[in-house]
Formats: C-alpha cells, structure tokens, sequence
C-alpha cells in the first residue's frame, strides 16, 4: 500500500518545549494515532511536495463546485461595499 513500508526504517531523536509535545500528543490522540506517527507523516510530506500540492488543488476543486453561480454584474456598487464595512 505504502512503498515506505517496505523501506527500513530509522530512529530520529528529537528536541522540542514541553508544551509543543503536550499539544502534539493532544493533536495525537484526537487523530487516533501517536506522535511518533504524526512526526513521520510530516517528514513523508517533505519528501513528496507534490502530495501538498494535490490536496490543495483537490480543495480548490471542491470551492469551484460549490459555486454555482457568479456573474461580475452582481458586484456591489462603491457606495454598497462602504456602507457594508465593519464599524
């Protein structure tokens, strides 16, 4: 399924404040997993930059068909746009 499971795998030592590693074990645990996990699916992200690159463009795919109808006649006025900012 995954060809990095096939690959040996190494020990990575790291250093991090104790908060950080309270909130990743949080995060961890929320995501039914460990931090050990977490940490390598973050370095498996390194080395393939493309996979961050497809989630996005698979997000954008799924903005684009949510919107069903757009015309640029439909924009407001100068006078609407100010009368709407926030106070």
């Amino acid at each position: 399924m995954f060809p990095w499971y096939c690959e040996t795998v190494k020990n990575v030592t790291v250093s991090v404040p104790d908060e950080v590693y309270r909130q990743a074990r949080i995060r961890a645990a929320e995501g039914g997993t460990s931090v050990s996990a977490l940490v390598a699916q973050y370095l498996r992200s390194l080395a393939e930059p493309d996979v961050e690159f497809r989630r996005l463009a698979d997000l954008q795919d799924r903005v684009i068909a949510e919107i069903h109808s757009f015309s640029a006649g439909d924009r407001l006025d100068r006078e609407a746009v100010h009368e709407r900012a926030v106070r």
